[in-house]
Formats: C-alpha cells, sequence, structure tokens
C-alpha cells in the first residue's frame, strides 16, 4: 500500500516537472516571438511572457553597451518597440536555442540556454551571434512568466552572404 507521505512525493516531483516543462515552453515561446519582431507586431503578446516587474538585461561587454538594463515592464516594452518601428530591423531572424538546464523550487525557476542566432537585416546586414542565456521565472498556476532575463554575448560576427538564399536547394538525383 502508498502511504499518503510517497503520494505528496509524487505530487511534489509531478508539479516541478510539469512546471519545469512551462519553463521551457515560456522561453521557447519568447524566442518565436523575437524571431517575428517587425513592423506591425503586437507587444502585448511578447509582454505577456514577462512579470511587471520584471528585468531584462544585456551582460558583458557588448551586450550591455548595446542594449542595457530595462526594468518594469513598460521600460522593456519601450526597448522592443524599436523593433517594431518601420521599416524594420531584421528581414530574417532566428534564435535557435541548446543546453537547455532548468531548475524548479516551488513557484520559481531558474534556467539557462546558449542561442545562436543567425540575422540577416532590411540593410542588407547578415550576422551570426552567440549568447549565453539566463533567466528567472515566477510560476502560478499553468502561468510562468519571466522576472529575470540576461543575455551575455559570447561572439558575433559579420557574414558576407545573407542566411537567406534563393538559390535552388541541393537534392540528389
Amino acid at each position: 500500500m502508498t502511504s499518503l507521505h510517497n503520494i505528496d512525493d509524487m505530487f511534489k516531483r509531478l508539479t516541478a516537472l510539469e512546471n519545469e516543462k512551462r519553463v521551457s515552453e515560456c522561453m521557447q515561446r519568447y524566442m518565436s516571438l523575437c524571431d517575428n519582431l517587425g513592423p506591425g507586431f503586437k507587444l502585448e503578446t511578447l509582454m505577456q511572457l514577462f512579470t511587471e516587474d520584471a528585468v531584462w538585461e544585456g551582460k558583458g561587454k557588448r551586450y550591455a553597451k548595446t542594449f542595457g538594463q530595462h526594468v518594469g515592464i513598460d521600460a522593456i516594452e519601450n526597448m522592443f518597440a524599436k523593433y517594431t518601428q518601420e521599416p524594420g530591423h531584421f528581414s530574417l531572424n532566428v534564435h535557435v536555442l541548446g543546453n537547455e538546464v532548468i531548475s524548479v523550487d516551488g513557484n520559481t525557476a531558474k534556467g539557462s540556454w546558449m542561442l545562436l542566432q543567425p540575422s540577416d537585416f532590411i540593410d542588407g546586414r547578415s550576422q551570426l551571434s552567440c549568447a549565453h542565456i539566463t533567466a528567472q521565472f515566477k510560476i502560478s498556476g499553468r502561468v510562468c512568466q519571466i522576472s529575470h532575463f540576461k543575455t551575455e554575448n559570447k561572439f558575433s560576427r559579420p557574414i558576407s552572404e545573407p542566411w537567406d538564399n534563393s538559390a535552388a536547394l541541393p537534392v540528389p538525383k
């Protein structure tokens, strides 16, 4: 017979696993929305992923200077609003996350990821960037929100050819 103690333990473990999945889904949603930032983008969808008192910051010598720190949902929204203005900034932007590590402690969680970001810009330039992402989350019921987001550049490299090339894809004959 299973004791109530074991059932409580299993319930806590199941809740932690579900919350870990919520964190992962929240970060994936964030990156997917950032892939689509451009003129006409509705920032409300992105802002729903942040707590009211959230902090978003660039870390390290390159990103601290480029992005800075933004405290509170209004400041974060103002930072992202620059990417929704005409004529736009990106013609292609892809956030690829890997090396996910998430730890859950009750209704809070921490996560880290490595990000590769190939980008083509409206002005014709292209770049490959890599960053280490760390974030803290608050979980309330089924809702997971970012409370502190940090991105630190590991490298950035201009690319001479656009990532998105119209040449036919090679396939075997």
